[in-house]
C-alpha cells in the first residue's frame, strides 16, 4: 500500500499510470483513494467539447469557506516518444542515481505527488481547517487542447459557490535547482496570419501580375523589424516570431495569387490582442498602398491573455517558505509559456512553483528523489504559514 505522506512514493504511483492526454490511465483514480481516506469531498467531472476528446477532471476539497487555499496541477503528460530511447521505462517509475524517472515525474506528477503529500501531512498535525478550507483542482487536459479542463471545471466549481481565495499551481518553475523561481504571471499569446492577395501571372510576363510574395516579404521585414517594447517592471520585452511562409505554388514559372505568412507573438502588459492587431495593420497599410496587393491580418488560434500577481502576502509567505528550506531567495518571473494559470488568474491570485523542469517532455525525464520531499516540505510550511497570516 502507498504510503500517502511519502511525496516519492506517491509520485512513483502517478508516474506508473500512463495518463497520456486525454487518457486518465489511472492517475486520478490514484488521487482520488489518497484524499478520500483524509476526507475530502470528492467530484469526478467530465467535460466534453466539439471536436475535442471528453476529459476527466477531479475536484476536491476538505473544510468549507475562505480563506480558501487551492492547488492545483495536471495529471496528463505527452506522449513518450520512442521508448527504446529510454534509459529505463518511461512508465517505470524507477527510482536510480537518486532520480525518479519517467515521463510526467517533472511535470508535473511530482509537484502534485508534494501538494498532495505536503496537504496531507499538514492535516494529520493540525487537522482540518477550523476556518476556511483547502483544496485541489486537478485536470486531465493540460497538455492537450486544455478546452475540457481547468476553465471548465473553475467554472463548475464556482457555479456551485465554491470559492478561491489563493491558488499554488506546481508546475515546474526552476530552471536549474529547487528554489530559483516564482512565476508570478505568464506573457500573454497569440498567433496569426498575414495574407497578401495579388494577381497571378506568368514569370516571363510580372508587369500583368500583381506578387504577393513582393509585398508579403516586404510586410514580413517591416514587421520582424519594429521592436514590440523593452520590456516592464515584472516582463521581459515582447517578442513577435515569424514561423512559415508559404504561397502553396510548386511551379516557377508561376506567380501566385496569394501567399500567407504566419507569426507568434508572445506579449506582456504593455499589449492586448487589439492593440498588436492594431499595430501589425498599422505597418501593412502603407505596403499593401504601395505595391497594390491586399493585406490583411487575422488570429487562428486561441489567445492567452497575459496576466501578473501582484507581490504581496501570496507571494511572501510562500517565498518565506522557500528560503527556509532551501537557502534561496527566488526570482519573481514571469518567463515561459502558457500554463492553466491564465484560467485560474479569473478566480482567484496564483502563482507557480514547482520542482526543476530541466528534462519536462525530454526522453529519460525525470527529477531528483531529494528534490520532490524538499518541495513538500516548502508547500507543507507555506499551508502553515498562510492560514496564519491570511485567515
Amino acid at each position: 500500500m502507498t504510503d500517502k505522506l511519502d511525496p516519492v512514493a506517491l509520485a512513483q504511483a502517478l508516474v506508473r499510470c500512463p495518463s497520456v492526454t486525454p487518457h486518465e490511465g489511472g492517475a486520478l483514480e490514484q488521487i482520488e483513494g489518497w484524499l478520500d481516506d483524509a476526507g475530502f469531498q470528492l467530484h469526478r467531472v467530465t467535460f466534453s467539447g466539439a471536436d475535442t476528446p471528453d476529459v476527466e477532471n477531479l475536484y476536491a476539497r476538505i473544510g468549507s469557506g475562505a480563506p480558501a487555499l487551492c492547488f492545483a496541477g495536471h495529471t496528463d503528460v505527452v506522449p513518450p516518444g520512442n521508448e527504446a530511447a529510454w534509459t529505463h521505462r518511461p512508465f517505470s517509475g524507477e527510482i536510480a542515481g537518486g532520480e525518479l524517472w519517467g515521463r510526467g515525474a517533472a511535470d508535473m506528477k511530482g509537484g502534485v505527488a508534494a501538494s498532495i503529500a505536503a496537504v496531507l501531512r499538514h492535516l494529520e498535525k493540525s487537522g482540518p481547517p477550523h476556518a476556511g478550507s483547502i483544496s485541489f483542482l486537478i485536470t486531465g487536459d493540460e497538455e492537450g487542447p486544455s478546452i475540457n479542463g481547468t476553465a471548465k471545471l473553475l467554472k463548475w466549481a464556482a457555479d456551485r459557490g465554491e470559492v478561491f481565495s489563493h491558488c499554488v499551481l506546481g508546475e515546474p518553475t526552476n530552471p536549474e535547482a529547487l528554489g530559483d523561481s516564482i512565476k508570478i504571471g505568464r506573457r500573454g499569446s497569440v498567433s496569426g496570419e498575414i495574407h497578401a492577395r495579388g494577381v497571378q501571372g506568368h514569370s516571363a510576363y510580372p508587369h500583368l501580375a500583381r506578387n504577393p510574395v513582393v509585398a508579403l516579404a516586404q510586410a514580413v521585414v517591416a514587421i520582424a523589424a519594429e521592436p514590440l517594447d523593452t520590456g516592464t517592471e515584472h516582463f521581459q520585452p515582447s517578442t513577435l516570431a515569424f514561423v512559415n511562409f508559404d504561397t502553396g505554388n510548386p511551379a516557377v514559372n508561376v506567380i501566385p495569387g496569394e501567399a500567407v505568412a504566419r507569426f507568434n507573438i508572445r506579449f506582456n502588459d504593455l499589449h492586448t490582442p487589439e492593440s498588436l492587431k492594431g499595430r501589425i495593420d498599422a505597418l501593412l497599410a502603407p505596403i499593401a498602398q504601395a505595391t497594390g496587393v491586399a493585406l490583411t491580418s487575422n488570429f487562428i488560434a486561441r489567445v492567452s491573455d497575459v496576466f501578473v500577481t501582484q507581490p504581496g502576502r501570496l507571494v511572501e509567505v510562500l517565498s518565506a517558505a522557500i528560503r527556509a528550506e532551501t537557502g534561496r531567495t527566488p526570482q519573481l518571473s514571469t518567463s515561459g509559456g502558457t500554463s492553466d494559470a491564465r484560467f485560474i488568474k479569473d478566480y482567484c491570485e496564483v502563482v507557480e512553483f514547482g520542482l526543476v523542469g530541466k528534462t519536462m517532455h525530454q526522453v529519460d525525464e525525470r527529477v531528483a528523489v531529494e528534490d520532490i520531499e524538499t518541495l513538500t516540505r516548502i508547500y507543507e510550511r507555506f499551508i502553515a504559514g498562510y492560514f496564519a497570516a491570511l485567515a
